[in-house]
């Protein structure tokens, strides 16, 4: 640039004297274009000798060569600007005085004049600019100069002297919808393989509930055919007398009834459960459902299945069994509360399913006053049962917090939110019109929920200030999710940002709708299979405990946005380390981060947690679908089940006390700090 400025200011000069003297320049231009071409060829040489560049050694050098030049660049930087600009200000002056003289429009006796008032011009602004290169020296030698690294480095600690929430140990939880009556995956909930799986995220609730709550029908008979819904005509009958003859062997057990079925037998299944998935789908997307019957012999597969895994039930009674006033019927629901009672059946309840849509579903609306009356008619159902008389009961269950659901449960909590144990609600991102993995990585989804859950806790809040509230349902999409895409590594991010933000915001409990059903937002998939989903639960019920830790955060941005140091797109969350780890002793701390930029973040550990041991359990996709991939690895090791019984074995990669953490773009870490010793985590 200053050889450049150089060559303009001589040439300008030349075409000024040849027009003092009265002759013709002519070849200005082309002169100019042959007096600035070397340094377009040197320019353009430089990257065919790189391309020609024979081995790593001349690569070295030449990167050595590229930092003595920016050592250099920078001490002459000051100076060179000088230059430039004083030689462009001459160059200009000199051009226009040149331009006048070539169109005889100032007479040459006043030249003289005109060159000193310009000199004195140009001296003033010299002395200006010199100035403040001076001003610019100093502000650079007052502070070292940031490299590329530094500016990207992200400083963490945590605040170990207190947590800021304390959560439900059963944080995590789990939902299953009761389509599985009508899809026959019920009669496999004894299959040991899924109860492992199921065991293995315990302890936490089982939701049973959703859209097909308010549809149930409780009826106190074994299990009759025709109660078991519709099956393919060429294998009804053989499958029909497998099921009975596997219900047979279960009674026979005591304690945990467990099974083992044929794999001709589960392909069967499969068969007729991809065909009642299309009867299911048609039903939710038309807002047309038929009812679902629940017999005494499924309720005590229901319950085997929670009771062998460690789960604690809660049951959805069905809150559109309306008498003609409009006022609910509670017939069904006492004949099951009997019976429940009978077989000691250790349930929680609740009443309905987002009673803010049941116009949409039943063109019958139940205003915030008449659910509060039912609500409490329940709880006088329980206490009239004495083996449920101080049973939990949760509720309303409403759907996305928008106008009409945030009405109803203002006047919900208002007339009868004292009867409730907890304040339920529900959330789901995205609907099927979603086609991209991109759109479940996407910040504004992630922060959603944030809005959502502001909406509910103040409504709670003005009611009942110390009622905890649970995200009664939660997935990353509505309807049963997306092929390929819901039930993929994408999904992840939103279920653990889920996690992070609830657990920040204070919701007690989140129940991930679902474990295991139709559709494609569950964590186990119809093969037995765990999904992304499923590790990445796994790992926070392993390493995860109920203290919300305070996270700080300070990191070096090219461009800073006011109020957050770093992006939105690397979120990081901290906890005590759960207690029924016992490879980590009490006072250690797990962080968790999620990696939504396409670079490298690297992050160090600071404050109270420098120079400690850190364990690392990072997620990645396996195989070469990517963000579709329905595996994971951990630490570059695949994840699968070693069989029915046993999961594999977690292993954590040791990072070096101080050593920076490396997050590789698109991914998930957990990292447990060990032998802190934080005071909010001993206790």
């Amino acid at each position: 640039m200053i050889h450049q400025a150089g060559v303009l200011h001589s040439l300008l000069l030349e075409r000024v004297a040849c027009l003092l003297e009265g002759r013709c320049c002519h070849s200005f231009w082309q002169q100019l274009v042959k007096r600035l071409a070397p340094g377009r060829e040197l320019r353009q040489r430089a990257p065919k000798q790189r391309e020609t560049g024979g081995g790593g050694d001349t690569d070295s050098q030449d990167h050595r060569n590229k930092y003595l030049y920016s050592k250099k660049r920078d001490k002459r930087t000051s100076g060179d600007l000088n230059q430039f600009f004083i030689r462009l200000l001459s160059g200009v002056v000199v051009a226009v005085l040149g331009s006048a003289l070539e169109e005889r429009k100032m007479p040459k006796r006043f030249l003289p004049q005109i060159f000193f008032g310009l000199s004195l011009w140009l001296v003033f602004t010299a002395q200006a600019l010199i100035s403040s290169a001076a001003t610019y020296r100093r502000l650079v030698a007052g502070g070292k100069r940031q490299s590329f690294l530094e500016r990207t480095l992200i400083l963490l600690d945590v605040n170990t002297r207190s947590p800021v929430k304390v959560l439900n140990d059963n944080f995590l939880s789990l939902q299953v919808d009761p389509s599985i009556l009508k899809n026959g995956w019920l009669d496999f909930l004894s299959s040991k393989r899924l109860v492992t799986l199921a065991r293995g995220l315990s302890p936490a609730y089982l939701r049973f509930g959703g859209k097909r709550t308010d549809f149930l029908q409780f009826h106190n008979l074994k299990n009759l055919a025709k109660f078991r819904g519709p099956g393919p005509d060429y294998y009804l009958k053989n499958y029909e007398d497998d099921i009975v003859r596997s219900d047979i062997a279960l009674d026979k057990q005591k304690g945990c009834k467990l099974a083992s079925h044929p794999d001709m037998m589960l392909e069967l299944q499969r068969e007729k459960a991809a065909q009642m998935q299309q009867v299911l789908l048609k039903e939710q997307l038309s807002n047309l459902y038929s009812d679902v019957t629940i017999t005494a012999r499924s309720l005590d597969k229901l319950y085997n299945f929670a009771d062998c895994a460690g789960l604690h039930l809660i049951f959805g009674i069905n809150a559109l069994h309306r008498n003609p006033d409009n006022s609910w019927n509670a017939s069904s629901a006492l004949s099951l509360l009997k019976y429940s009672a009978g077989k000691k059946y250790n349930i929680s309840w609740e009443l309905g399913n987002e009673p803010n849509s049941y116009r949409t579903m039943v063109a019958r609306s139940v205003n915030s006053t008449r659910l509060a009356q039912d609500y409490i008619l329940l709880k006088t159902l329980l206490q009239s049962v004495r083996y449920y008389s101080r049973a939990s009961l949760y509720g309303p269950n409403i759907g996305r917090p928008r106008k009409n659901a945030i009405l109803l449960l203002d006047g919900f909590m208002k007339n009868g939110g004292s009867v409730v144990d907890a304040v339920t609600w529900q959330h789901y991102y995205i609907d099927r019109r979603v086609t991209k993995v991109e759109d479940f990585m996407k910040t504004r989804l992630l922060d959603t929920l944030t809005d959502q859950i502001n909406k509910v806790l103040k409504i709670v809040k003005i009611h009942a200030p110390e009622k905890r509230v649970w995200l009664g349902g939660v997935g990353p999409a509505w309807a049963g999710g997306i092929n390929n895409l819901s039930d993929t590594f994408a999904a992840g991010f939103l279920w653990l940002n889920t996690l992070g933000i609830s657990a920040m915001q204070g919701i007690d409990v989140v129940l991930r709708h679902s474990f295991f059903d139709y559709g494609y937002s569950h964590l186990v998939d119809q093969h037995f299979n765990p999904l992304p989903d499923y590790w990445l639960s796994l790992l926070f019920k392993r390493l995860v405990g109920p203290r919300v830790l305070a996270v700080h955060v300070a990191g070096l941005q090219r461009k800073p946005r006011p109020g957050k140091v770093i992006r939105d797109k690397l979120r990081i969350y901290a906890h005590c380390t759960s207690f029924h780890n016992h490879n980590y002793v009490r006072g250690s701390i797990t962080i968790y981060i999620i990696n939504l930029h396409r670079s490298r973040k690297k992050i160090k550990l600071a404050g109270t947690l420098r120079n400690k041991t850190v364990h690392q359990y990072l997620l990645q996709p396996f195989g070469a679908d990517g963000l579709h991939s329905k595996s994971v690895q951990l630490n570059g090791e695949p994840l699968a089940m070693v069989d029915s019984d046993t999961f594999p074995e977690l292993k954590p990669r040791t990072l070096r006390a101080g050593r920076t953490i490396a997050m590789p773009p698109i991914s998930i870490g957990f990292y447990v700090i060990k032998n802190i010793n934080a005071y909010a985590c001993r206790r």
